[in-house]
Formats: C-alpha cells, sequence, structure tokens
C-alpha cells in the first residue's frame, strides 16, 4: 500500500480517490473547493490539505485530475504547487486530458527536479469512474509506469502503456476522435428512425446485435430518445477535447474531416444552451 495524494476532486476524481482509500492506500485530497474535499474526507476517512504541494508532502504518488491545461500548471507549479511538495522518486500521474504541450512542459519540469512523470488520461465517463472500471492509457518511462501501474489498478479496467511521455494523451485523442464520430452517426441514425416511424427500442434491439452495434448505442439510445443528456462529460469539455485533437492532428500532418465538423456540431449545442448537456447531446440538433 501507497502513500497517495490526489488532486481535483470532480465527477471522476471524487469516486477514483475513493477507490485508492478502498483499496488501503493512505490518500491525502486536495480540491479547489474546500468543502468538497471535506465531504470526500468525511466519507472515505482520509486525510484533505489545503494547497497541492501539502497534499503532495510525502507521497509516493500524486494524481492529478482536473479541467484543463491551466488547471494543471496551477496545481502543479508555484509555490503551493505539488511540484514543490513531492520528494524526488516520487511519481506523478496526470488522469486529465490536457494538450501534448504541456504534457511536455510538465513532464521536462518533473524529470528536471528528479520526479516521476507518467500521462494517464482515462475514458469511462462517470460511470466507470464510480464501478472502478476504466480504461487507462499512459505514456512515460517504463520504470515509472511499472511503479504506478499497481495503485492506479484501483480504478482501472485496462491500464496500458502505450509509449513514452505524451503517449497516453496521444491515445486519448484516438478515443475522442472515435466517439466524436460515432456518437453523431448514432444520432443520425435514431433521429431517422424517429422520423420513420419507428420504434427506436425495437430498432436498436435488432441492429444492436449486428455489426452496428456499440456502447453508445446500447448504454444511450433510450435517454437519447428521451432528450435525457445528464450523463456526467459534458459539451464543453468535449469540445475541450476535440480542440486538443485538432490542433495535434495538425501538428503531425493528420487529417480529421469529421472530427472537426462534429465539433462545429458540438458548437451548435453550446448555442442551444447545452454546454452542460452531455455529449450523447448531438441528436438534439437534429430535433430542431
Amino acid at each position: 500500500m501507497a502513500k497517495t495524494a490526489f488532486l481535483g476532486l470532480g465527477v471522476m476524481g471524487f469516486p477514483m480517490a475513493g477507490h485508492l482509500a478502498r483499496a488501503g492506500h493512505e490518500v491525502t485530497v486536495y480540491n479547489r473547493s474546500a468543502a468538497k474535499a471535506e465531504a470526500w474526507a468525511g466519507q472515505h476517512g482520509g486525510a484533505r490539505a489545503a494547497t497541492p504541494r501539502e497534499a503532495a508532502a510525502g507521497a509516493s504518488f500524486v494524481m492529478a485530475c482536473v479541467g484543463n491545461d491551466d488547471d494543471l500548471r496551477q496545481v502543479c507549479f508555484g509555490p503551493d504547487g505539488a511540484f514543490a511538495g513531492m520528494a524526488a522518486g516520487a511519481v506523478f500521474v496526470d488522469h486529465t486530458t490536457v494538450s501534448a504541450q504541456v504534457t511536455r512542459e510538465l513532464a521536462t519540469a518533473a524529470r528536471e527536479a528528479g520526479l516521476g512523470y507518467v500521462d494517464a488520461p482515462v475514458s469511462g465517463g462517470q460511470a466507470g469512474a464510480e464501478n472502478g472500471q476504466l480504461s487507462v492509457m499512459c505514456g512515460g518511462a517504463e520504470a515509472d509506469y511499472a511503479a504506478a501501474e499497481p495503485v492506479i489498478a484501483a480504478y482501472a479496467k485496462i491500464c496500458r502503456r502505450m509509449g513514452d511521455v505524451g503517449a497516453g494523451q496521444l491515445t486519448k485523442m484516438c478515443n475522442q476522435i472515435a466517439i466524436a464520430g460515432l456518437v453523431q452517426a448514432l444520432s443520425e441514425s435514431l433521429a431517422f428512425a424517429e422520423k420513420s416511424g419507428l420504434q427506436i427500442a425495437d430498432v436498436v434491439e435488432v441492429i444492436s446485435q449486428g455489426a452496428a452495434g456499440s456502447w453508445q448505442m446500447v448504454n444511450r439510445h433510450k435517454t437519447m430518445a428521451e432528450g435525457h443528456f445528464e450523463h456526467g462529460f459534458a459539451v464543453d469539455w468535449m469540445r475541450k477535447d476535440l480542440g486538443i485533437c485538432l490542433a495535434a492532428a495538425d501538428e503531425v500532418g493528420a487529417s480529421l474531416p469529421v472530427t472537426a465538423l462534429v465539433d462545429q456540431f458540438y458548437k451548435e449545442v453550446q448555442g442551444m444552451g447545452g454546454s452542460r448537456w452531455d455529449t450523447s447531446s448531438l441528436i438534439a440538433r437534429l430535433r430542431r
């Protein structure tokens, strides 16, 4: 069992840190909103800290799951940042989906401070975090990954090293690219079924058993049909992720025409007041 810190207690981080505590690790949490950290400590019996540095002090592993590049920099850098509190040899594990640029920046700073660094974005959504069934895609030195993997296992269904630092973030971009196109296609399929007078439940029961089947189809078709979009991963966050994908595509010379188009569709959803709707809300713009 390891002494760990967890920075960021949103819809993903709160249950992920809870799984660490239930697995027997000694966990100290930090959250920008102190009330949430207090609630976590009350529920799980761990400790809470006033700053990232305080949370990271003495920890062998420091996990972070925050919002974006700037949020990650804020919890890592500065006199109250996690890097200032970590001892040489400790490993920082970033579960945030961030840009390749900030990953390289933080990994370099960690290395210069004698710290390990693993970029480890996750997929599986709020339900995956709550059930401890996340897919974790990692980048980093083999030794850093080997040390961190048994700790990450507390909330992972699968955890795999994809290559050196940055490979985890690149793999997460592949994940978001695939989801964007899939959700748009599913939205069009269900909207077409509605306008054709078919029963969505009957259509899905049949086509989900064939080549068209997907996790999104099985788990989201009912709420999409009902217009309920409250499943955690918001359109705002998806647009942030797709922006990262499109920027990386320019950097490596990849073409992402469908991803760019779906990003604009999500922009339309934002304009409809759906910034906090979940990603399955693409169907809403087809019903106008």
